[in-house]
Parts: C-alpha cells; structure tokens; sequence
C-alpha cells in the first residue's frame, strides 16, 4: 500500500505518530528551537521534507 505524503505537512499529533514518538517530544524540540512550524493553509505544520530528513537519520535523533 503507497501512502502519498500530505504536501501541506504533518500536524504535531501525525509527526509524532509518523515517527513512533510522543507529541511531547516534538513540541519540546519546537520549544528548543531545534524543530520548526510552518503555517501553510492557516495551520501550523511541520513540514514534509524535514520529517523525510529525520525519517533519512540512522540516529534517530532530532535536528
């Protein structure tokens, strides 16, 4: 099954179920600053291409 994804970004709730974590997690990157929002469409998004890059990441870790 191919799944596209969304090409106005993931909202934190999706971020985090796309990246098998907890949303407190992305929002303490976003408060840290080492994660960012977007507003596309009227709505705060991460963006599509930085979850490709941490989904690329063999660390894991956050940017």
């Amino acid at each position: 099954m191919h799944t596209a994804l969304p090409s106005s970004g993931y909202t934190v709730r999706q971020a985090a179920w796309v990246l098998g974590i907890e949303p407190s997690t992305i929002h303490r990157a976003i408060r840290l600053g080492t994660l960012r929002l977007e507003r596309r469409r009227g709505r705060l998004v991460i963006p599509v291409s930085l979850l490709v890059r941490l989904l690329g990441d063999p660390s894991g870790e956050m940017p």
